[in-house]
């Protein structure tokens, strides 16, 4: 599948657990799932940060990947989440995602020991060279301890096969445009700072990448469609009517907030795994008075 199929808006839908025994809940997502492809869409990304991948074993990722690359079957693309401390499992995620089926893999550095850039670029070549489908460069320095330069992001998407894009989550709008001055506008770039979206897509980023539509479908592609059209009166109107939803929910944390969302929505994806913790009252009340008021 070729870049200009990843556009628009990217959606990360939670991993469900079951609050009887804390195990993931697979009908769950598979109802999630469907939801995300019906509210418009335009790609599925499992395994995200979102989606609590580091909170699972092998065995987990593995069936999660396997029961949303199979629910999707083929009605929008795929990007797996593919994050690991160690290159070789890494790698062999990537593989696993590759044999499923999906369009292509986000790959985020996870670091214990801080990384060189060459260890950096060496841990994306790797990947690159195992598969044949296409890998997106995620640089979260706040989840990962990673921050990647954008001259790194641009030399490794130059000199390694496969790596063909980028989603842009560390919160700084200036590396947006950096991107695409040392790539002169040939890298596809995406945003992943749910309060970034307008200036993002004002910048050129073809797409966002966000859990958003989990509890706010119709927002998202409402901001995407207009930013497309040239509409930027609309956009503006769009984007400020979700801002405080979205505000809160980077601030509370995605699993935590959306899966909170999600139970307001009357949807039950459970709780996020230990250490993470359900929403207090409080906060809930705040979610639910700032759904209310988007909804009206």
């Amino acid at each position: 599948m070729e870049n200009n199929q990843f556009k628009g808006i990217i959606s990360y839908p939670v991993t469900p657990f079951r609050e009887s025994d804390g195990q993931v809940d697979l009908p769950a997502l598979e109802r999630l799932i469907d939801r995300l492809v019906a509210s418009g869409s335009h790609a599925i990304a499992p395994l995200g940060s979102t989606g609590e991948s580091a909170y699972l074993d092998d065995d987990e990722w593995d069936r999660v990947a396997e029961a949303s690359v199979r629910r999707v079957a083929r009605r929008l693309p795929v990007v797996v989440g593919i994050s690991d401390l160690t290159t070789r499992n890494a790698v062999r995620r990537a593989r696993f995602a590759e044999k499923l089926g999906a369009d292509a893999v986000m790959v985020l550095p996870v670091s214990y020991w801080k990384l060189t850039e060459q260890e950096v670029f060496r841990h994306y070549e790797c990947i690159a060279q195992a598969i044949g489908i296409p890998v997106m460069v995620y640089n979260n320095p706040a989840t990962s301890g990673i921050d990647m330069s954008p001259e790194l992001i641009c030399r490794m998407i130059a000199q390694i096969d496969n790596v063909t894009m980028v989603k842009e989550s560390s919160g700084d709008i200036q590396r947006m445009h950096r991107l695409v001055q040392l790539s002169d506008g040939r890298v596809p770039f995406y945003n992943g700072s749910n309060p970034l979206a307008l200036e993002a897509f004002a910048a050129g980023a073809v797409g966002w990448c966000t859990a958003a539509p989990n509890i706010v479908p119709q927002w998202p592609v409402a901001l995407y469609e207009a930013c497309l059209s040239g509409d930027m009166a609309r956009a503006r109107e769009v984007f400020y009517r979700q801002l405080p939803v979205l505000q809160f929910v980077l601030k509370g944390g995605l699993p935590t907030t959306v899966k909170a969302g999600l139970r307001l929505r009357d949807f039950d994806a459970g709780v996020p795994r230990s250490p993470l913790m359900p929403l207090d009252e409080p906060a809930t009340a705040q979610l639910r008075s700032l759904l209310e008021r988007l909804d009206a």
